[in-house]
């Protein structure tokens, strides 16, 4: 999920347009406070402390800020519901009583696991992380009554020029927007935050709030550098949630949408949030997609091919081919137990299993299991012997073929890459070479998800875990959704929830909302020796008596990151990659975790950049690439091919010793969490 990686888009310049006319009271009011606010403006005034750079607010594009107090809007500016027609208050009214009926259904969703005994304990505790964290912040300034004069006479001075600004703006005056339009935020593309005075001013003093806000957390010097971070991430969550885009009352937009449907539409969003709240249990399972346009096997999962093999753990597929001879060497897919595998064979266009079994390759890839009680004390070593090492042995029995190609995404990378140190150590050489795809060895710096994941969260997940023996699979995407909280929590909540529309049919989004459950053993034992105390490259991982060294690993590696990668930064795939022992291919390919690696050959979105390999920083590593149009995919076949070039006729499922036991994509796929 050839174009050029999308950055930033930077601040638009601010609008010169004339402000709409407002209603005559108002009007009549800022003129006579124009020319005093103007008066004012040039008496001169005590110097306030000088202020350090960083916390002048000039517009600087901060991300998501928390909303500010402004002046109250008594009703909707004239200028919303012009050329409007007024509502319909009998089907205002009868939409009121719906409202509050389908709300109650809403409060019963909720309250029923209240009910039954079970407590939201993830609420409770990522709030009191976040008072601690921001506490840390707030001593720094607070220390230091110098600072905190100096914090204070930011924000005030801020609010001063913006208050005199919008006082001359409904004077009918021009003025400059203190912090313009971002042009690449779509919750402020309608233009009334812009021309309206009111709620510019509101868009306005969300942004210098934020900004502020960011600037206290960046400047805190004392504070440690991961504290700030886990600040800032907190910060978005809530600049996020508080958003004036996100309430009726303060959206220009969902007024003039409330008003032309008598609230209608929030009736509509109601019902979904209901739902919403009834299929998550008790806590909001937000809808980003329609999944009744798809089906497993039909339109998505669809590639032609058949279940060859299945134990406690995995399903084994193996594709059909499609040209009339293959490469000798079989190509083995081990994707992540997080979410399912189909993100590779999500439909015939993007579907890197169908291009791969079209470039003449016999494709074999792990359906994990959707875990529960019965997996529970399956550990990673288990996943590596009942996993990837049993599939080894199925592939050989297939086919024939000992040797093969081997592929790894994210935690299957990971898993992967412990196997292949593991294989190295004990001279088993069936794995001929690999690809890694967005994986993660060292985490010294692993993105965002570090946020989750300190000695009392994983204790907390642990005790939830002991209860059930997995660890639910929404709260692994809850997790994923507040990496981007604006583009996959608040977009879906307006547009659900306030507009009353349904999501359109989107199969990468179809597929993200099918989540997996996490066995105890084996995600308690990924979150400590990865995430908490980045064991592998230390060295101090042991499966099955062996001690797990990355230099044992000498087959040649094809090392794929994603320059916009949250979950796996390219940066740390990038440093993870120096530690192995052979010969080493590292690209870089534009977009994120998803949408960089499933870029199709036909419709290419994203370019990638090749390079010597990994050494020193990341940042000069850049500045030595070449970039290249197009996917990543038609360097990779290159690269994979000459690994092993002979060709022999094509191979049917079933034809080996392993029988076919049903249709793919399988019986695992299909269940859900």
């Amino acid at each position: 999920m050839t174009t050029k990686t999308k950055q930033p888009a930077s601040r638009a310049t601010a609008d010169k347009a004339s402000a709409p006319a407002v209603a005559k009271p108002v009007a009549k009011s800022a003129a006579k406070k124009a020319p005093k606010a103007a008066k004012a403006a040039k008496a001169p005034a005590a110097k306030p402390p000088a202020l350090p750079p960083a916390l002048a607010l000039a517009p600087q594009p901060l991300p998501n800020p928390p909303l500010a107090k402004a002046p109250p809007l008594a009703s909707a500016p004239q200028d919303v519901v012009d050329g409007a027609p007024l509502p319909d208050f009998e089907a205002l009214s009868r939409n009121a009583a719906r409202l509050v009926e389908v709300g109650g259904k809403a409060l019963a969703a909720y309250l029923k696991p209240m009910e039954e005994g079970r407590t939201n304990a993830d609420l409770a505790d990522s709030v009191g992380d976040a008072v601690i964290t921001f506490g840390k912040v707030a001593e720094y300034w607070l220390a230091d009554p110098k600072r905190s004069l100096q914090a204070q006479t930011a924000i005030t001075t801020g609010f001063m020029d913006l208050w005199s600004s919008t006082l001359r703006r409904m004077g009918g005056e021009h003025t400059a927007d203190l912090v313009p339009t971002d042009a690449g935020d779509r919750r402020f593309s309608d233009p009334q935050w812009q021309e309206n005075p009111v709620f510019n001013f509101l868009r306005q003093a969300y942004s210098l709030t934020n900004n502020w806000a960011n600037e206290l957390v960046n400047h805190a010097d004392s504070v440690d550098p991961a504290t700030r971070d886990k600040a800032q991430f907190y910060l978005r969550q809530i600049a996020g949630a508080v958003s004036p885009s996100n309430f009726i009352a303060t959206n220009p937009e969902l007024i003039r949408e409330t008003i032309r449907e008598n609230g209608e539409n929030l009736v509509r969003g109601m019902e979904m949030f209901a739902e919403d709240v009834e299929a998550g249990k008790g806590q909001l399972k937000i809808r980003q997609s329609d999944p009744s346009k798809f089906e497993l096997g039909v339109n998505m999962a669809a590639t032609p091919g058949k279940v060859v093999f299945r134990d406690d753990l995995f399903e084994l597929i193996q594709y059909a081919p499609t040209t009339p001879t293959v490469y000798k060497r079989p190509l083995l897919i081990v994707p992540p137990w997080i979410n399912k595998f189909y993100v590779l064979d999500l439909n015939p266009e993007k579907s890197f299993v169908r291009w791969a079994v079209s470039q003449g390759l016999t494709v074999f890839i792990m359906s994990w299991v959707n875990p529960d009680e019965r997996q529970a004390e399956k550990s990673f070593e288990d996943y590596m012997h009942e996993g990837i090492l049993t599939a080894l042995d199925a592939i050989e029995q297939a086919t024939g073929e000992r040797k093969v190609s081997a592929m790894g995404y994210c935690v299957g990378g990971t898993l992967l890459s412990m196997t292949l140190a593991w294989m190295g150590a004990v001279k088993d050489d069936r794995i001929a070479c690999a690809t890694l795809l967005t994986t993660q060895v060292d985490f010294t710096d692993p993105g965002d998800l570090k946020h989750f994941v300190d000695e009392q969260r994983i204790q907390s997940i642990e005790g939830k875990m002991d209860e059930a023996g997995f660890l639910e699979g929404a709260r692994m995407a809850s997790a994923f959704n507040m990496l981007r909280p604006n583009e996959l929590i608040w977009t879906y909540f307006v547009n659900n929830y306030l507009k009353g529309k349904e999501p359109p049919p989107f199969d990468l989004l179809v597929w993200n909302s099918d989540s997996t459950r996490m066995p105890k053993a084996n995600h308690s034992f990924y979150l400590r020796n990865c995430y908490l105390e980045n064991n592998l490259t230390k060295g101090k991982i042991t499966l099955s008596n062996v001690r797990l060294d990355l230099k044992n690993v000498t087959i040649p590696i094809y090392n794929l990151a994603a320059k916009e990668d949250h979950i796996a930064p390219a940066k740390s795939v990038f440093n993870g990659a120096k530690f192995f022992g052979g010969d080493m291919r590292y690209v870089v390919s534009g977009s994120g975790h998803i949408a960089g690696v499933v870029n199709p050959a036909g419709k290419p979105k994203y370019q990638y950049w090749t390079g010597p390999r990994p050494s020193g920083a990341f940042e000069d590593w850049m500045t030595k690439t070449t970039e290249h149009p197009g996917t990543w995919w038609l360097d990779w076949i290159v690269w994979l091919v000459a690994q092993a070039p002979e060709m022999v006729p094509a191979r049917q499922p079933g034809d080996g010793k392993l029988k076919p036991l049903c249709d793919a994509p399988g019986e695992y796929v299909r269940v859900k969490s």
